[in-house]
């Protein structure tokens, strides 16, 4: 077995969960190096890269400038949290949400939702969006799975159907996932967190919501 190199604060035995997460960051921090991540976006990217071990991945990742501030007043203010698959739903901290007058939603496995989809001929996660935007006005965005959902959203946003506080649009795959994102980094007038290539996913979406979610809740304690 290969020598590890352990500090004094930790061993492979420690079982401290605040312990952990710190080891890790700082482990994180020393191998990503130099970057260009202002400090609020890079809260986000180090979770992204402790969910995915993924380097490549945390330094593709592409935010506008008012992404973050933008996702953290959209939690103060109430705002709900769209996903487009029920791991997203799972996986948040949706009580950050709820202390601050919002919600975590997903409609994919919703029966009018399914029957929609087979009538229409098309994709559940294309149903789900359109029914969000019905259902929510602005909100968060957080589309981690169906590059279908993504493209939806960009093209009802872009029809002046939607206007999302915020998009996180990290969905993985092979088909559509990349150029999905390639289309929301186009986007103007609606802030995004995103990523170049293939990867992403529900974890790392989560990871970003999440990221978010305590900044939110770090300016809610400031300024009490």
């Amino acid at each position: 077995m290969a020598n590890m190199n352990f500090n004094t604060a930790f061993t492979p035995l420690t079982v401290d969960p605040d312990k952990i997460y710190d080891y890790s960051f700082s482990i994180i921090k020393e191998e990503m190096g130099d970057h260009s991540f202002t400090d609020e976006q890079w809260m986000v990217v180090r979770r992204i890269i402790h969910a995915s071990a993924d380097f490549e991945l945390g330094r593709s990742v592409i935010f506008t400038p008012d992404a973050v501030e933008a996702g953290i007043q959209a939690i103060l203010k109430g705002k709900h949290v769209v996903a487009d698959v029920q791991m997203i739903e799972s996986g948040s901290g949706r009580k950050r949400f709820q202390k601050h007058g919002g919600d975590l939603h997903c409609y994919i496995a919703d029966p009018d939702v399914w029957a929609e989809a087979k009538e229409q001929g098309t994709t559940r996660a294309i149903i789900s969006m359109q029914k969000a935007v019905r259902e929510h006005e602005g909100g968060i965005y957080a589309i981690g799975n169906a590059p279908t959902a993504l493209l939806e959203l960009i093209r009802l946003i872009k029809e002046g159907i939607a206007k999302p506080d915020l998009i996180i649009g990290m969905p993985v795959g092979f088909v559509s996932a990349a150029e999905s994102k390639e289309e929301l980094a186009l986007l103007k007038g609606i802030p995004f967190i995103t990523n170049v290539g293939r990867k992403g996913g529900s974890t790392v979406t989560v990871a970003a919501l999440n990221a978010i979610s305590i900044l939110a809740d770090e300016r809610a304690k400031e300024e009490e």
